[in-house]
């Protein structure tokens, strides 16, 4: 059977204020879109959505939403809200479904198995991207894309066009995105500061070595104070 979730239709004012009164009776507001039809402006228990949002299939579940006096229409959370002190819920997106149309949505890919990279080279596995969008119609959305890495040898790389392919799917992403890589740690180089012999000198003997200090000198010569300064050639007596 598939979850149904019950949405109360609002009505009135969709402020700040009505919103707070949603949550103060122990709801969140939500508004359902899509396929054609009026946004509809709704409130929903929290507590269902994140039950179906912590399930297998995530935000990609397709759910029945019960709106009291009409027949359940078939949709997915596609965007929600949370308050960031204490997280809770305070806002969803539902989307209106036609099962006989593609979707684009994300899927979360898994690694199965240890690479022998990591295995017999030391090295590590680094997962670069932990989803990937596909296009495919709502009754072939996989929980998840799982793939086989026991083969990946150091500094080898997983690509997108290694995932598992079919004609149910059509990944978005382009093929030769990496997914993930087995690579090394390159330790840390320190610099070594560079040690004059006066420094020697100056802490053997005890005491810090005076930083060279430039001395300024004359440029051009200078006449002598009191000294006559000669006229110029042509310069009347």
């Amino acid at each position: 059977m598939p979850e149904v979730l019950n949405a109360k239709p609002r009505t009135g004012k969709f402020n700040k204020n009505a919103a707070r009164r949603v949550r103060a009776a122990g709801n969140i507001p939500a508004v359902l879109y899509g396929a054609g039809h009026e946004a509809v402006a709704v409130e929903v228990d929290p507590k269902h959505i994140s039950k179906i949002l912590f399930s297998e299939t995530g935000h990609n579940s397709i759910f029945d939403v019960d709106l009291g006096d009409k027949s359940p229409v078939k949709a997915m959370i596609v965007d929600w809200q949370r308050e960031p002190i204490k997280d809770m819920l305070i806002h969803i997106d539902l989307k209106r479904i036609a099962m006989d149309k593609l979707l684009k949505v994300s899927v979360r890919v898994k690694l199965m198995g240890v690479p022998v990279g990591v295995k017999t080279s030391g090295g590590i596995l680094d997962q670069v991207m932990r989803e990937v969008e596909i296009e495919c119609l709502p009754t072939d959305i996989p929980n998840h894309i799982d793939v086989d890495v026991t083969h990946l040898d150091l500094h080898q790389v997983l690509r997108v066009s290694d995932l598992p392919h079919s004609d149910k799917i059509k990944y978005l992403d382009d093929e030769g995105t990496t997914v993930a890589h087995v690579t090394t740690i390159r330790e840390e180089v320190v610099a070594t500061p560079e040690v004059t012999a006066e420094a020697v000198a100056g802490a053997a003997a005890g005491t810090p070595a005076e930083p060279e200090v430039a001395k300024k000198g004359k440029t051009e010569a200078e006449p002598e104070a009191g000294a006559a300064k000669k006229p110029e050639a042509g310069a009347k007596k």
